[in-house]
């Protein structure tokens, strides 16, 4: 088939040929900004789960180390003469810190979380652009016309 009677052909396409070619147009559409979504949200995935593993290891310091090395941190200070009281007082304020850092680079992973803005776009494009479509107007047929005219 040249390409002349491919033109002429096209022209000549019926209804639900264009139907068909449009849905199929706005279902490629569709599937393309999903893996674009997909793409983005998988990366932004990617730094949550690292963050919520260091927020994990931060508690995780806090519960399953602080009685062991608490006991035996204090008492390593109190060989020095220190009074035992403040000795367990330091052996705290050093988990603290520990956790307080381990917290911050938590933090920092969540800041870089950021939404899928080009998905976004694409679906304001998208949306822009079947809010502007117009429906075709329909011939009214003497039947459709009696029937709304006797329902009302």
């Amino acid at each position: 088939m040249s390409a002349v009677d491919q033109g002429a052909q096209g022209a000549e396409r019926t209804l639900g040929q264009l139907v068909a070619s449009a849905t199929a147009e706005m279902s490629a559409l569709v599937h393309d900004e999903i893996a674009l979504a997909k793409v983005e949200i998988k990366q932004d995935v990617r730094r949550a789960g690292i963050g919520s593993g260091a927020a994990i290891a931060a508690g995780v310091f806090l519960l399953a180390s602080v009685p062991m090395l608490s006991f035996a941190l204090a008492y390593w200070i109190h060989t020095s003469g220190l009074g035992l009281p403040w000795c367990f007082l330091i052996v705290a304020g050093v988990f603290w810190l520990l956790a307080g850092v381990v917290g911050l680079l938590a933090y920092a992973k969540f800041k870089k979380v950021k939404p899928p803005v080009k998905t976004i776009e694409a679906v304001k494009q998208t949306a822009a652009l079947v809010g502007t479509v117009k429906p075709h107007e329909r011939p009214v047929s003497d039947k459709a016309v009696g029937v709304a005219r006797s329902s009302s």
